[in-house]
């Protein structure tokens, strides 16, 4: 048995449908139903559109900072890391927690 032709409605499974779907809804809400669902379908496109034009956009500043090697300013000295770092005379003291004092429930 072929399992494909169990997954495709035919002729009468969509008509079917369509009388559920009219028996359901009813004739006036039918018009409002397809005007909202083709509506959603346009504004998803244009959301994938500019979600890959953003997407592309992005890929070319990579690929162009990418290509473009560092320099850095004329002025800029590079950081180094100093020699012998100060150590502290004395040591530091423990520090008391603060006081607590017991709360009393309101």
């Amino acid at each position: 048995m072929n399992m494909l032709a169990l997954g495709v409605p035919g002729p009468s499974e969509w008509v079917l449908i369509l009388v559920i779907v009219l028996v359901l809804f009813g004739a006036k809400k039918l018009p409002e139903l397809a005007r909202s669902l083709g509506q959603s379908m346009n504004e998803f496109r244009k959301a994938r559109e500019d979600f890959d034009k953003e997407l592309h956009a992005a890929g070319n500043e990579v690929n162009g900072a990418a290509q473009q090697p560092y320099q850095p300013a004329p002025n800029e000295q590079p950081y180094q890391l100093p020699q012998n770092p100060p150590r502290p005379s004395q040591p530091a003291a423990p520090q008391n927690p603060p006081s607590q004092q017991p709360t009393q429930p309101f």
